[in-house]
């Protein structure tokens, strides 16, 4: 194994003597939860580390001082307790965790920290809120599969909301002996019987189990490999270059304007 020196888990003491401080750190945030029959627990956590290492990889080779952190493997899985296994993480837990982790950051001397989020039951802006008076870390979220979201019709039938075309696709390219499509089913999603829920003027926590038939919501059988492909490097490619950005902007009384 080569060293990566982006990577924290890689890197000795000793590099970390001769390089610090870091502009930037880089936490990605996964989950552990059914992905429809087809797609592995950890489909959530792969995704997120495989973005966050590219993204910073490229951020590095470009100049700019980054270091991605170990991923936190669970999320926040309430509405999906009905399904075997789903390991949750209640929000209040989980913001702990993430203002623990930017203590650890604020006293290490890195000033800048992008929360890369692989997981849509983490509902994070409320913390950013909750910290921007209490850190001098500052701090941003990044919900990565909403980076290249302006191009979804152009690569995608129809993307998915969890477990579908978008997300099938990525394990096909990225860790295609985890995924059983023969196992798949159509993702269907059950309407409510609010019209104002289903046309997203309120909104809910959504019971999974009813909202779905085995957590997959979105049809992921037009999935490639290929747009799996397509994708990653379009969203690296955006993500690399914010983070060089972020970077080498200094942390002047205006920040970030």
């Amino acid at each position: 194994m080569t060293m990566r020196p982006w990577v924290l888990a890689d890197v000795n003491y000793g590099h970390v003597k001769s390089n610090s401080p870091y502009e930037v750190a880089v936490l990605p945030l996964g989950a552990t939860e059914p992905h429809n029959l087809h797609l592995p627990y950890g489909t959530d956590t792969f995704q997120v580390e495989l973005i966050g290492q590219r993204a910073c990889a490229l951020a590095h080779e470009k100049g700019g001082r980054v270091l991605l952190l170990p991923a936190i493997p669970y999320g926040t899985e309430t509405n999906q307790m009905r399904f075997p296994l789903a390991m949750n993480l209640n929000p209040s837990t989980l913001a702990q965790i993430i203002k623990d982790l930017v203590a650890s950051l604020a006293a290490h001397g890195v000033r800048k920290c992008v929360l890369l989020n692989g997981h849509g039951g983490n509902d994070l802006k409320w913390v950013l809120r909750e910290l921007h008076t209490t850190t001098p870390v500052q701090l941003f979220l990044c919900h990565w599969y909403k980076v290249a979201a302006d191009q979804y019709a152009k690569i995608f039938q129809d993307a998915g909301d969890h477990a579908g075309e978008m997300e099938t696709s990525m394990g096909l390219a990225h860790f295609p002996e985890l995924v059983r499509m023969e196992q798949a089913d159509a993702g269907s999603m059950a309407p409510t019987r609010f019209n104002a829920l289903n046309r997203g003027w309120v909104e809910i926590t959504r019971p999974w189990h009813l909202l779905t038939t085995n957590s997959g919501a979105g049809d992921p059988r037009p999935a490639t490999a290929a747009k799996g492909h397509v994708l990653t490097e379009l969203v690296v490619a955006r993500l690399g270059a914010f983070l060089v950005e972020l970077a080498k902007s200094p942390l002047d009384d205006k920040f970030p304007y």
